[in-house]
């Protein structure tokens, strides 16, 4: 019986078989929401992914193209659209056979709207501008071409319009440099130039003091004269003393 077909072969099924275009397609690098380059995140247009006839398809189909959906819904991270897949799985086959063709659209288009009202949180005036207009745009289309390319142009006007660091790494580096390097030179200077007024000062004043010495090798002179003087009015002192002690005795 087909409808028992092993859960576990219909997965190995959907990766062995080739997934259309529209999902090997790989991101082209863009801007992040913090101004990164990185690989952009790609939306695949899932109404593609359905090449089988919903109404004539027998299980086993219906099973595969649910999980290569369900693979799809996790990689790009689509709110909702994984959980309800996997609830359609663990139903009947027709359970499974009406979600895909009534509800499926409807619940991708729901998290397609969420995924692009998260873009805008902390985005820039070009982000929420845009995401807003996809938004009221209610288009399966704009929905898919805003996630894949209007976000990324948005996000390089907003990217461009932000202030660059360069401006304010440079009045930070200029004022700490130059008051380190003019108290240390002035400080320099002063040294190297105080000390020479000072020491022609002090020599200056050595000299005045040398040129006194001829004064007192003067006064010096006068005091020995004065000396030899006395000696000499001693010495004849002393002799006519001595002349009259002489003369007294005799």
């Amino acid at each position: 019986m087909r409808w028992k077909f092993p859960a576990g072969a219909l997965i190995a099924l959907a990766f062995l078989v080739p997934a259309a275009p529209a999902v090997a397609q790989a991101g082209s690098p863009g801007l992040n929401a913090t101004c990164q380059t990185v690989e952009r995140n790609t939306y695949t247009d899932i109404r593609k992914a359905v090449t089988i006839d919903l109404d004539t398809a027998d299980l086993g189909q219906l099973r595969l193209l649910a999980y290569r959906i369900l693979d799809t819904a996790k990689k790009e991270e689509l709110p909702g659209l994984p959980e309800a897949i996997e609830k359609a799985l663990g139903g009947t086959s027709e359970e499974l056979r009406t979600f895909l063709k009534s509800r499926l659209q409807d619940t991708w288009w729901t998290a397609l709207q969420i995924s692009v009202g998260r873009t805008m949180t902390g985005a820039g005036a070009n982000v929420k501008d845009a995401a807003q207009k996809t938004l009221d745009a209610d288009s399966i289309d704009a929905l898919l071409a805003y996630l894949n390319d209007g976000l990324y142009a948005a996000r390089v006007s907003d990217c461009a319009a932000q202030p660059t660091s360069t401006p304010s790494a440079t009045p930070s580096a200029t004022p700490s440099a130059t008051p380190s390097a003019t108290p240390s030179a002035t400080a320099s200077a002063t040294t190297s130039v105080a000390p020479t007024p000072t020491s022609s000062a002090s020599l200056g004043a050595s000299g005045g003091d040398g040129g006194g010495l001829p004064v007192t090798g003067t006064n010096t002179m006068t005091v020995a004269s004065i000396g030899g003087a006395l000696l000499l009015l001693g010495g004849v002192g002393y002799l006519i003393g001595r002349r009259r002690r002489s003369r007294f005795v005799a």
